[in-house]
């Protein structure tokens, strides 16, 4: 049988690897670099979680490989333990303590025992997770719930304001996660993070996303009114489809003041289906929280004429490949697909699971809300109309 031969990365192509991972680069590209395969890049990266290790670095007061060879000198020349640590401005006790686990004054090497001290300062750290259990199942409890870190973290922050103690970063949570050796959470928790990935990818990777379809006589975004930009004012939603296998697919609608969703049953993609069910969803709603609304140039909104005649709420298209234009909506997207992966039938779903799945999604804590939830904010708004 034969075996492929193990690659060994020197420190500085490790830290080459890191730089070009950490500015988003994927590991097929960066073993090109090296003229490598991708799996010999992972081995350097999943061992922490592809979060980069910290550059190890000795302590200020720590002895130096030129004082421990000092040290080797005076017991060769049979110092007392005394004159070797005055020459060295060390104490006593320092120098008795390096040579007693080193091998005593028969055994001690300068380069040995450099390696060893090296080897012995590479000890685990505890985190703020394992030093606090309540944290820890607080944590857990709220990854259970499809939170991410991020929302936990803020969420912390909101309920225990005066508590240190009770607070933790979402960093620390993530590498807790990621670097299994850590042994705070579980590894079956990374199944409730919205990304299903075995290594925290950077920040800087891109993800794209094609052009969708045009729209006849379709109201450009650009005029839309001036004052839905700020988000100040309630009752302007953005909407987009989504689609699993075997020809399925969900509306999403997300209100830009509260970021509130709402997630409607569609029977087919085809503009009759799509615009009946819209109606029909924003008939639920008080005419001040629907005015108007944002969509992609996909054609199931081709009918847009229907939907404001019955509802009295004016529809805007985005300018084509322009997915940034409605940013609540792409990010509800990305949330929606840690309950609704990819290649999974839609059409398995009632509208009551869906709103089910909708009242989870908005009873998360939002971080450009002040972690305020969306069911909150947009109570607030039905308050203030009644």
């Amino acid at each position: 049988m034969k075996y492929r031969r193990r690659i060994y990365y020197s420190a500085e192509q490790r830290a080459d690897i890191w730089d070009r991972w950490q500015r988003g680069e994927s590991m097929r590209s960066i073993g090109r670099i090296f003229d490598h395969q991708s799996s010999s890049v992972f081995s350097v990266i999943s061992p922490t979680g592809g979060i980069r290790p910290p550059d190890r670095m000795r302590g200020k007061h720590a002895l130096r490989l030129s004082e421990r060879e000092e040290i080797s000198r005076g017991l060769s020349v049979k110092q007392s333990l005394r004159v070797i640590a005055r020459q060295l401005g060390r104490a006593p006790s320092t120098i008795s303590r390096e040579i007693r686990r080193n091998g005593g004054r028969a055994g001690y090497r300068a380069t040995t025992s450099d390696l060893a001290a090296w080897d012995r300062a590479l000890r685990p750290k505890s985190c703020k997770l394992a030093c606090h259990p309540f944290l820890a199942q607080a944590v857990s409890a709220k990854l259970r719930r499809k939170w991410s870190p991020e929302q936990i973290a803020g969420w912390l922050k909101r309920a225990f304001p005066e508590e240190a103690h009770k607070q933790v970063s979402h960093e620390t949570i993530y590498r807790s996660l990621y670097i299994q050796a850590r042994g705070v959470l579980k590894n079956e928790l990374l199944e409730h993070l919205r990304a299903k990935r075995t290594v925290r990818r950077s920040k800087h990777a891109s993800l794209k996303r094609n052009g969708l379809g045009q729209i006849k006589n379709a109201i450009s975004i650009s005029e839309r009114p001036a004052s839905v930009e700020d988000r100040a004012i309630p009752g302007h939603w953005e909407g987009d489809l989504i689609g699993g296998s075997g020809n399925s697919y969900i509306a999403t609608l997300v209100e830009r003041h509260s970021r509130y969703v709402m997630l409607v049953k569609v029977a087919n993609k085809d503009t009759e289906s799509v615009v009946t069910a819209l109606i029909k969803s924003a008939r639920r709603l008080p005419p001040e929280l629907y005015k108007s609304l944002t969509w992609d140039r996909g054609k199931e909104l081709a009918d847009h004429p229907r939907f404001t005649l019955a509802t009295d709420v004016d529809v805007y298209f985005c300018d084509p490949q322009s997915p940034w234009q409605r940013g609540s909506n792409e990010n509800t997207y990305r949330l929606l697909r840690q309950y609704l992966p990819r290649g999974t039938n839609l059409s398995v779903h009632s509208q009551a699971k869906l709103s089910a799945i909708a009242r989870q999604l908005n009873e998360r804590p939002r971080k450009t809300l002040q972690y305020q939830t969306p069911a909150e904010k947009f109570a607030q708004c039905v308050a203030s109309i009644s």
